[in-house]
């Protein structure tokens, strides 16, 4: 019901993002879904990719900061609203949103986020039916 996520601790430098991404590139690892958080002085990277586990230890053996962690994916229509509603089924269960992202293809949309209470998540995912998807559901999107 969960898909892995590293998140990279970048420093707020010229080319470093590409430096991150370019060593994952190189091992024909591909980046499923992306996004940035900044500051000043730093960013966060938060990646899916085809190979989570490999992708980290490449991060880790060129001496970056990264960790691995378990996010939610579910897969919503495309339609105007739906992130909206699908977020407030998990407020209104009392299930705290640490952080999401999404995106929308033509036919589907993808929300995925991470919370501090994973069984609730997992109770209100169960309760409403909601469609969780993989990283290999992600990479056929």
């Amino acid at each position: 019901m969960t898909i892995q996520q590293i998140s990279v601790f970048l420093e707020n430098k010229f080319g470093r993002l590409n430096e991150i991404l370019g060593l994952i590139a190189q091992q024909d690892i591909r980046i499923l879904a992306a996004t940035v958080s900044d500051t000043s002085d730093f960013g966060i990277l938060r990646i899916i990719t085809t190979d989570p586990q490999k992708a980290y230890e490449i991060l880790k053996s060129n001496k970056i900061s990264a960790n691995l962690c378990e996010v939610f994916a579910i897969s919503t229509p495309a339609k105007s609203g739906q992130f909206a509603e699908t977020i407030e089924l998990f407020t209104k269960a009392g299930v705290s949103i640490e952080y999401m992202y999404c995106f929308s293809t033509n036919e589907k949309g993808v929300l995925i986020f991470r919370t501090n209470n994973g069984d609730a998540a997992r109770n209100v995912i169960r309760r409403k039916d909601l469609e969780y998807i993989s990283e290999n559901d992600l990479s056929i999107l």
